[in-house]
């Protein structure tokens, strides 16, 4: 059992309301799941919280017993930083729940909970905050990163919308930060990670989106340089409410596209337009994807919010390898777009890909002091990620990705979506994600956590005394 013996393991079962979990007990294996199956992690317990008290029990146990600590939301965490062998998890997956105040245009909810979670709550208000492109994902380690996804260029980051949150810190006490209460947490908070404290619930700022033009986009992958070109252009000069993620991708065998481009590689955008969608507004705003050559597929359609973010769902589902990495963009430079055109003509496996998240428009309106989120000027966030069903293709898609990122990273701005970033990275690749925020970071983490007892995660030590 690791750090944790017998009779300490039984007191915490006594001490929780949510369950605690060992090697060898029933449902240990699945607990220890998370959505990247390449992670295969023993924690000596996983103990899940339903209350903040039992996120206090399990801090308390841990400070006592000297058992490392890993703090897992919703299991997305791509390196798996949710789980450390031998160690204690708390989880937070137990803590799901949503409410919405309509007439205050505000949701709070627990810190286990998920996109898909939110989105469902409400949308029957007609409202929304921008929160990521797969309704799976973990509100907490989303929103800690900085989040961003398909209302980003209309509504801002996820943090940009983030009114509270409440916080048990490593000594146990429970705080709520705001922009009133603990400003400097809030302002680490927004984007500097999972360094500061458990956060068992947020408060965000809600709005109106009702049902949204959703179009996919794509062209066979011999025109990437062209597409990409035209895309650069195009989309930085868009109106605000319309965003679309550029992607380079191999056809699904499946609806809603044609058999006879089943399997091929691609390069694509899939557009969210959150715009007047009377008549055919949508497929007005969207006629200029001929621009760069007439596609191999387009398709346009008005969707509730909800179904729009669950889209992917079913295609990239739990279970899967995964391996990735991320840098922000400012520009997409010829250079750039030859070494697209190189990796996406050599995508490794059907599910692997490349992404480009525009977090331009309303994140401009933020100054970039305002909170930890180092990247204000950036236009694109992207990801590279090989993904595969079988282990055996683990060290392919991982190889892939790693000769993808290396000669793509010098024409980034250099650091990246924090929740983008691989393995816990170099202190160096920690530090150029938060760039000059780092040392105001680092004096945070000594207030808040001075003995650096949150480390499982993109690590940022405690300033020196």
């Amino acid at each position: 059992m690791g750090g944790i013996n017998g009779p300490a393991l039984e007191s915490l079962r006594e001490a929780l309301r949510g369950p605690v979990l060992a090697p060898g007990d029933p449902g240990y294996d699945e607990a220890r799941s998370i959505y990247n199956a390449m992670i295969d992690r023993r924690p000596a317990a996983i103990a899940g919280c339903v209350d903040v008290t039992d996120v206090r029990t399990v801090l308390s146990f841990a400070q006592d017993t000297g058992v490392e600590l890993a703090v897992r939301g919703g299991g997305h965490s791509g390196p798996g930083l949710c789980l450390v062998d031998d160690a204690l998890t708390l989880d937070l997956s137990p803590m799901r729940w949503v409410h919405v105040d309509p007439e205050a245009g505000t949701a709070r909810m627990g810190g286990g909970s998920r996109l898909g979670d939110l989105d469902h709550a409400a949308h029957t208000f007609g409202l929304a905050t921008p929160a990521g492109i797969m309704s799976t994902t973990g509100v907490g380690g989303l929103t800690l990163g900085g989040g961003h996804g398909h209302l980003t260029r209309r509504y801002g980051l996820t943090i940009d919308n983030l009114l509270a949150a409440d916080v048990v810190l490593a000594d146990g006490t429970f705080v709520t930060a705001s922009e009133n209460d603990h400003p400097d947490l809030f302002w680490a908070l927004r984007g500097g990670g999972g360094n500061f404290g458990v956060v068992t619930s947020f408060t965000f700022r809600l709005h109106p989106v009702d049902a949204v033009g959703v179009a996919v986009t794509v062209w066979p992958v011999d025109r990437t340089r062209e597409v990409l070109q035209w895309y650069r252009e195009f989309l930085p000069a868009a109106p605000e409410d319309l965003s679309g993620f550029f992607a380079l991708l191999t056809i699904p065998a499946g609806p809603p596209f044609p058999e006879p481009i089943h399997g091929q590689k691609m390069c694509g955008v899939v557009w969210c337009y959150t715009g007047d969608l009377d008549g055919d507004r949508l497929e007005k705003v969207l006629t200029v994807v001929n621009a760069p050559g007439p596609p191999a597929f387009h398709l346009t359609t008005p969707m509730p919010y909800p179904a729009l973010q669950t889209m992917f769902d079913e295609i990239i589902p739990r279970g899967l390898q995964w391996y990735w990495r991320g840098d922000f963009f400012d520009a997409i430079s010829d250079d750039a777009v030859a070494v697209h055109e190189k990796y996406g003509q050599n995508l490794p496996t059907g599910l692997s890909t490349m992404h480009m998240y525009p977090v331009d428009g309303a994140t401009r309106r933020v100054e970039p002091g305002d909170t930890a989120w180092a990247y204000r000027h950036a236009v694109w966030s992207g990801v590279i990620a090989g993904i595969d069903p079988e282990p055996a293709n683990a060290g392919l898609i991982r190889q892939w990705c790693v000769d993808y990122w290396t000669d793509l990273h010098p024409h980034s701005m250099g650091g990246a979506y924090i929740n983008f970033l691989g393995e816990q990275e170099s202190t160096d690749r920690v530090r150029g994600t938060y760039r000059d925020h780092y040392d105001r970071l680092a004096a945070i983490k000594r207030t808040y956590d001075p003995d650096n007892f949150f480390h499982a995660n993109q690590n940022i030590p405690p300033a020196a005394t």
